[in-house]
């Protein structure tokens, strides 16, 4: 679902077609050249066997928020690599949210930063990835 600010033409065209965002329910909350912010709300089938949400699916938010910046310009860009840290654990009911910041953007390549909070504000994951643009 898209917030009140969407604008950007190219997170427009992403979302139309982004199957796993829709079955996860993440919302894509604003995108702007060079940033974006997602949601996703923990569900009761989301978490493992310590019931804390699983680790993957903090990375898929925090790798959504970095799909949505880096598309943001026009250009096709993917995923060329990633790490995260964990923090602080994230449980069910709670809704997170991803936001992704460039560390650096160059004409191929772009480094971006994504902090993944939790309700409180605290920080739960820390996220850097890049990016490589595949067209233009």
């Amino acid at each position: 679902m898209f917030g009140a600010q969407i604008t950007n033409a190219s997170a427009a065209a992403m979302y139309e077609t982004d199957a796993a965002i829709h079955d996860l329910g993440i919302e894509i909350v604003h995108v702007e050249e060079g940033g974006a912010v997602v949601a996703m709300s923990i569900s009761a089938d989301m978490v493992n066997g310590h019931d804390v949400c699983h680790g993957g699916l903090v990375f898929t938010l925090a790798d959504t928020a970095m799909a949505y910046a880096s598309n943001s310009f026009g250009s096709v860009a993917l995923a060329a690599g990633a790490s995260i840290e964990f923090l602080r654990p994230a449980h069910a009911g709670q809704r997170i949210t991803a936001n992704a910041t460039p560390a650096h953007i160059g004409r191929r390549t772009a480094h971006w930063d994504v902090e993944v909070t939790n309700p409180d504000g605290d920080t739960i994951a820390i996220f850097r990835g890049r990016t490589k643009v595949i067209d233009g």
